[in-house]
C-alpha cells in the first residue's frame, strides 16, 4: 500500500470514532437461557454479592411508606407516654448484612435483644445511653434537660427504659395488622454490639434509623430486622397494598346505573340570562310600557338551573310558538 493510500480522510476518522464509541457504549451478556447478546452498558444494573438486597425498590418503596406511618404514630405515643412533645423522624431504611449492620453500632451503647413472637428470628434495637437516660428522667418526673449519659443505666433504670421500649415495640408490632396477633418479647440486654451472635454474618437485615428528639437531646435509635422475619410480613403488605389498588380500579370503572325510583321525581327548572345593568334610581323611575334594551348575545348564554343548582347552558329560541333552549353543554359544578 502506498503511503497516499494509508492517510485517512476526516470523514473516516469520524466514522473510525463514531464505531468505538459504540462498542464501548455496548456489553455482552449472557441471557437467562444462554443466548450471548449485546445491550446498552446503561441497561445494565451493577449487582453486589457482598451486600445483596432481598427487597425489590418496589417493596422497600411500600416499606418506607408504611415506616413513614408507623412514625407519625410513634411520636404520638410517646408524646402522650411521657406527657411531653416528641419528635421523630426517619432518617434511613435500607437493607445490608448483618456483619455491616453490627459494625455501624457504636461502642458503649445500650442494646436491647427482642423477638416479634410468632415470627422467627431475633431483631436488635439500639439506641445511646444519653437518649435512654433522658428518658428514664422523664419517667421519674425530671424535665428531660441536661442528662448526662457517660455512665451506665441502674437496674431500675433499665425496668423504666424497658417500659418505654415496650411502646415503641408495640407500636411497630401492631402496625402491621397480620392474621395473627404480633407482640414483643425482650430476650436481653448487651452494651457492645461486637459480641452479638443472633445471626450469621452474611443475613440480610432491614436496617431502619430514627432521629428522637426529647427535650433538649437529639439522638438516633436504630432497629435491625433479619430477612426471615420480615418475608411473611412484606407478602402480607403486598397483598393488601394490592386488593386496596384492584378495589380502588373497580370501583372507578364500576358503570352508574338509572335508578327507576327517579322517574317521578319532580324537580323544577328555570332558565336566566344575564342582561342590562340598572341602577336602583333608574330602577324605580320604570313604568308600564318603558322598553328596556337587552344585548344581542343574552340569548346566546342562557344558564339553566335544576333545583335551584346551575347545570346546563344553552341558547334561546322558540318550538311550535312556545319559548325553548337549545342545550349546549353540560356545566361542571
Amino acid at each position: 500500500m502506498s503511503a497516499e493510500g494509508s492517510v485517512l480522510s476526516q470523514s473516516d476518522v469520524e466514522r473510525l470514532l463514531n464505531q468505538v464509541q459504540t462498542e464501548d457504549s455496548k456489553s455482552l451478556v449472557v441471557t437467562a437461557d444462554g443466548q450471548r447478546e449485546e445491550r446498552a452498558k446503561d441497561s445494565i444494573q451493577p449487582y453486589d454479592f457482598r451486600q445483596p438486597a432481598f427487597l425489590s425498590a418496589r417493596e422497600l418503596r411500600k416499606l418506607r411508606l408504611w415506616h413513614e406511618d408507623f412514625i407519625r404514630s410513634l411520636a404520638s405515643r410517646l408524646s402522650t407516654y411521657l406527657r411531653l412533645e416528641v419528635g421523630v423522624q426517619l432518617c434511613m431504611l435500607q437493607t445490608i448484612t448483618y456483619q455491616k449492620f453490627v459494625e455501624v453500632l457504636p461502642n458503649p451503647t445500650y442494646i436491647t435483644l427482642f423477638k416479634a413472637d410468632p415470627m422467627r428470628g431475633v431483631c436488635i434495637l439500639e439506641l445511646p445511653p444519653k437518649l435512654g437516660l433522658t428518658i428514664v428522667d422523664r419517667l421519674l418526673g425530671g424535665s428531660a434537660m441536661n442528662v448526662s449519659g457517660q455512665r451506665e443505666m441502674t437496674e431500675i433504670e433499665i425496668a423504666l427504659l424497658d417500659q418505654a421500649l415496650q411502646i415503641l415495640l408495640g407500636e411497630w408490632c401492631g402496625h402491621w395488622h397480620y392474621d395473627q396477633e404480633i407482640r414483643p418479647v425482650l430476650l436481653g440486654h448487651e452494651t457492645n454490639g461486637r459480641f452479638l451472635q443472633t445471626a450469621a454474618s452474611d443475613t440480610v437485615m432491614l436496617h431502619l434509623s430514627i432521629e428522637a428528639h426529647i427535650g433538649d437531646c437529639v439522638e438516633p435509635i436504630q432497629l435491625g430486622f433479619p430477612y426471615y422475619t420480615l418475608e411473611p410480613l412484606i407478602l402480607r403488605l403486598n397483598k393488601l397494598l394490592d386488593l386496596n389498588t384492584q378495589d380502588a380500579g373497580l370501583q372507578q370503572s364500576k358503570e352508574l346505573h338509572w335508578s327507576p325510583c327517579l322517574e317521578e321525581v319532580v324537580i323544577p327548572v328555570s332558565a336566566e340570562w344575564d342582561g342590562t345593568r340598572l341602577s336602583v334610581g333608574e330602577l324605580s323611575q320604570i313604568k308600564v310600557g318603558d322598553v328596556i334594551p337587552m344585548a344581542v348575545d343574552c340569548a346566546q348564554n342562557v344558564t339553566i338551573r335544576l333545583a335551584n343548582l346551575k347545570k346546563l347552558s344553552g341558547s334561546l329560541g322558540t318550538v311550535d310558538k312556545k319559548w325553548a333552549i337549545q342545550i349546549a353543554r353540560v356545566l361542571s359544578t
